[in-house]
């Protein structure tokens, strides 16, 4: 009972009883000698609760599970001892996550390294999940390719990648991005002097905003052309009003003493904007930088369905689609994913350093 208590301790025991059924339903032609060796090594590091607390520990318990997950994949077939077996690796790296997660969090750059452990561990299993429920069930390419199949794509497909990157992220995304967050920022100030441009501009703000991407986006085409001006525009209209909200609503977080201190000091707006609201309103303009960060990417892919050049991710994505070549798809998903990605992380560590202040970042 003392190792049902313990973090992970419940993950365990179903992991050692589905290794048990792994082993008494087959032998080591279903599932080789080395997934039952390593699965029998990470049930024999779990019996020892001290251990867990350890580095050493999940160490062992990670290399061994990813050897188990390793030699499965050649024995992936549609049958009880596979299935059982990969559903013991699944628990034994839920329990590894949730070990990871439970420990106290290192200082300094350890600690930022560390809040990774868990997710990459994660995202891991779900891939390798990915992979061997397509070999069992020997699903179609054209239906669902594993990701051996979308990462030997990616290392074929550099060049046409990296070129479908540039003219969507680079030239589209990020050109929109800046645009539209600039023009933002600088409407907000607008409206924070001016009662009208509240009462009137916002609400408008708000219906255009909920205008949908595939009613404008021909639009911008037809205004713009077919390169990348007209997806930066799509860009621009997606991610100017979710920044322009978050800034006003930040402006206006400050509270009635802090405003009647500066106004005893006999501060002008532009001194009390400098020194009091817009530091209180970075929080909120941060939200809204990472809100818009996420539709930059979408705009500008979406907007290329409807008229692009002969290069560009939105352009790649529907005709292979067409073509039938999923395992091209997948690939720009993941470039798609891993830039956005990487977009948003930039500019969480832009507020974390600005922010650092606020309560929800020194809770980090």
């Amino acid at each position: 009972m003392t190792l049902l208590r313990e973090t992970g301790g419940v993950q365990w025991a179903a992991m050692t009883l589905a290794f048990l059924v792994a082993v008494g339903l087959g032998h080591t032609g279903d599932l080789g000698v080395t997934t039952m060796l390593m699965l029998l090594a990470v049930v024999l590091l779990g019996v020892v609760p001290q251990a867990r607390k350890g580095w050493a520990w999940s160490l062992a318990v990670a290399a061994a599970l990813g050897g188990a997950a390793q030699a499965l994949l050649p024995y992936a077939a549609s049958s009880l001892p596979v299935w059982a077996a990969v559903v013991a690796i699944w628990l034994g790296a839920w329990m590894l996550v949730a070990q990871l997660s439970d420990r106290p969090r290192l200082s300094g750059a350890l600690g930022r390294v560390q809040g990774l452990l868990a997710p990459l561990a994660f995202g891991a299993t779900l891939l390798w999940l990915w992979e061997v429920t397509v070999r069992a069930l020997e699903v179609p390419r054209v239906i669902l390719p594993a990701p051996s199949l979308i990462w030997a794509r990616i290392l074929r497909s550099t060049d046409i990648l990296w070129v479908d990157f540039v003219q969507t992220f680079v030239k589209g995304a990020l050109s929109g991005y800046a645009i539209g967050v600039g023009a933002a920022l600088v409407f907000a100030l607008l409206v924070d002097r001016s009662d009208f441009l509240r009462r009137g501009l916002l609400p408008v703000g708000n219906f255009l905003a909920a205008l949908p991407i595939i009613g404008t986006a021909p639009i911008m085409v037809m205004w713009f052309g077919f390169d990348w001006p007209s997806k930066a525009a799509v860009v621009v209209a997606m991610v100017f009003f979710p920044v322009l909200v978050n800034t006003v609503q930040g402006l206006a977080a400050t509270d009635a003493m802090q405003r009647d201190l500066m106004r005893t000091y006999n501060a002008s707006w532009g001194q009390s904007l400098i020194k009091l609201r817009l530091p209180a309103a970075m929080p909120f303009i941060f939200n809204g930088l990472k809100i818009a960060s996420t539709l930059a990417l979408i705009g500008a892919i979406v907007a290329e369905f409807f008229g692009s050049p002969t290069r560009g991710m939105g352009f790649r994505i529907s005709t292979e689609v067409g073509r039938l070549q999923l395992d091209m798809v997948w690939a720009e998903i993941a470039v798609a994913a891993l830039a956005g990605s990487l977009f948003y992380g930039v500019i969480a560590l832009v507020e974390r350093g600005v922010t650092f202040w606020h309560p929800s970042q020194r809770a980090r």
